[in-house]
């Protein structure tokens, strides 16, 4: 990923714990790195095929000047959040803001709080078997796409399909998203589970019937195991309701584990 690199904009704004610094303000510095795809731009020598720093420089004051935080951590953390919100061609971004006229009664070049944020690819698994299925997931996509730091890229067809797991019961209707996400995985989940409770969600058979079924499929090519969430998903490549809409929106997908594209896996469950 290419990189523009923003070098020591002086911002006097009102932040920190003691109230006179939120009464009288101080001089707080930002450095960032915004991560991007320069190539297009370089090519067309076109500035709407980039991202304009001077735009970015603006933002970034006129946000820390118009609102006023304890902590630098929570200025550093809504500061860059805004940024990917505004400007769609950054993918990530390092942020670093210091604050040279710390008030700790000693000597000091200046304190800091350095943070990486940016965006990550997320594809989630939708079924439902009970109700009105149909607007069981659209409610899910719809809710998915309000979430604050989540877009939704792509959705592939509903499909009919058979019960999973030996427990009688009608049949599903169920899509694969694709979509883009600041959360991290167990915040993620956490919103999931709050839209499956909202969905009137039941947990009382193991691959019984459900209103709503939202799965992580894939996080980025992300390797993880807690007590709470494996990912990739442990069962996706023997489910043909997963791979089926997932090969439809992205058959280039890689499971980092198995070593091996959604549609190699989709062709050997075939």
């Amino acid at each position: 990923m290419d990189k523009i690199r923003i070098k020591k904009l002086d911002v006097f704004a009102k932040h920190g714990v003691f109230k006179e610094e939120n009464v009288l303000g101080q001089k707080f510095v930002f450095s960032a790195t915004l991560h991007l795809d320069t190539a297009k731009a370089g090519a067309s020598d076109a500035l709407e095929d980039s991202v304009n720093y001077g735009e970015v420089c603006h933002f970034i004051r006129e946000f820390a000047e118009g609102r006023t935080f304890r902590l630098l951590e929570s200025l550093a953390e809504h500061t860059a959040a805004a940024v990917l919100d505004r400007f769609p061609l950054v993918k990530g971004i390092d942020l670093e803001i210091e604050k040279p006229w710390a008030p700790i009664g000693l000597p000091l070049e200046s304190v800091s709080v350095e943070i990486s944020r940016g965006w990550h690819q997320v594809f989630i698994a939708l079924g439902s078997n009970m109700g009105d299925k149909k607007k069981y997931l659209d409610d899910a996509v719809e809710a998915l796409d309000e979430l604050e730091g989540c877009r939704i890229v792509t959705v592939a067809d509903y499909i009919e399909t058979e019960p999973y797991g030996g427990v009688e019961q009608d049949d599903f209707l169920n899509s694969v998203l694709l979509m883009d996400t600041r959360l991290e995985p167990d915040v993620l989940l956490e919103k999931l589970h709050e839209i499956e409770a909202a969905a009137d969600r039941k947990r009382t058979i193991r691959w019984g019937p459900r209103t709503l079924d939202l799965d992580i499929i894939f996080y980025d090519d992300m390797l993880l195991h807690t007590p709470t969430l494996t990912l990739p998903h442990p069962e996706m490549h023997k489910r043909s309701f997963v791979l089926d809409p997932l090969v439809q929106i992205a058959p280039w997908a890689w499971h980092p584990a198995i070593g091996k594209t959604v549609r190699e896996l989709w062709e050997e469950l075939k």
